[in-house]
């Protein structure tokens, strides 16, 4: 369990980004596309003073129109230029870094009749966006310092495939640990015997879609063990 002093480093870092995901939906245009949507993200992180990544080259990863369902390492990502048009599904995932403390931080946003809407009118939006909210709350719940990645690897994909989702990451993870240097993570993965009480902070960030579906959602924060052994969100 993390002490007071790096509670408060990663929470400072996760406020800051969380500032930055409240801001952008409301910058966007039918003009826009990943590419520049990623543009204004790092522009709102750097005013944050949050300039550098963890996740390779890639301070935020978005997904939007065709590409919103494809799952891509930030390795590999190279943003889209097709723009946003009317209707779309934007996904963003911020991962800044400072001083060696990361944020990890994703939400989807509805866009709809040229501007981001609160509260989406398309059926699937508002499916999708509730199902992920209520996956969080459901897995804050019953998850304690004992459970293994491996238990909320296997809850998760149960939970995603009877709600009539698909699990659309690409290593069928659904979050991983927040570490120093980007390949000591532990993946809440199947097998991964390990406790989530073995490390600092973790994230929950399933990557889904409806069966059927064309729009892929994404929902992530940050959680870790108080020393009443409850989880807490960052």
């Amino acid at each position: 369990m993390p002490d007071q002093g790096k509670i408060q480093a990663y929470r400072d870092i996760q406020s800051r980004t969380k500032l930055v995901m409240a801001r952008l939906p409301f910058l966007l245009t039918v003009e826009d596309s990943e590419h520049s949507i990623a543009e204004k993200a790092y522009q709102l992180l750097c005013e944050q003073g949050l300039t550098e990544t963890w996740y390779y080259d890639c301070p935020a990863l978005v997904l939007a129109g065709s590409r919103s369902c494809l799952s891509i390492s930030g390795k590999q990502y190279l943003a889209s230029h097709e723009k946003l048009g009317g209707k779309n599904l934007i996904s963003v995932d911020l991962s800044p870094s400072k001083d060696g403390v990361w944020g990890d931080y994703s939400r989807s946003f509805a866009f709809e009749f040229g501007n981001y809407v609160e509260h989406a009118k398309t059926l699937e939006y508002q499916n999708g966006l509730c199902f992920l909210k209520n996956l969080h709350d459901e897995m804050q719940t019953w998850v304690h310092p004992n459970t293994t990645f491996h238990q909320l690897f296997q809850w998760a994909n149960v939970r995603i495939r009877e709600s009539g989702f698909v699990n659309l990451d690409f290593r069928s993870n659904v979050g991983h640990s927040l570490e120093i240097e980007r390949e000591n993570r532990q993946y809440i993965q199947a097998n991964n015997l390990q406790a989530l009480s073995s490390v600092d902070f973790f994230s929950f960030e399933p990557f889904v879609r409806v069966k059927g579906g064309h729009w892929g959602f994404k929902h992530e924060d940050i959680f870790y063990f108080e020393q009443n052994e409850r989880l807490a969100c960052l």
